[in-house]
């Protein structure tokens, strides 16, 4: 009978174990969730900085080279129909290229930060 009861007592107390570690593992869950999130929004956000400034940078070369080419072609008008051109060619490229340039980073990125194993360092 003694051992009955020690029996018993150890189901229960591993009952509770098993409950501790259902416990630590959804508070393990929220954890990583938060932590791959902040990475995704931080890329995320640096990715949108990046594209801003480069939009910004690239508008100022393309004045520049505008007036560059007015001497060149003769009018300021021609120029800025050469640039818009060269913008029009640009977006086609990017297009083009959209699933090598865009869609595969992405792809490849969300795929190692969601789906990959934690590496114990």
């Amino acid at each position: 009978m003694f051992a009955d009861e020690k029996s018993i007592e150890n189901f229960q107390q591993l009952i509770l174990e098993c409950k501790k570690y259902l416990e630590l593992q959804k508070e393990y869950t929220k954890l990583e969730i938060v932590e791959k999130l902040t990475i995704l929004l931080s890329m995320l956000i640096t990715v949108l900085i990046l594209i801003t400034l480069s939009m910004i940078a690239l508008f100022y070369l393309f004045f520049a080279l505008a007036y560059v080419l007015e001497p060149i072609v003769g009018n300021l008008a021609i120029s800025f129909i050469i640039i818009a051109g060269i913008s029009l060619l640009l977006i086609a490229v990017i297009i083009i290229f959209r699933r090598k340039l865009i869609i595969s980073p992405m792809v490849n990125f969300l795929a190692k930060l969601f789906l990959n194993e934690r590496q114990e360092s």
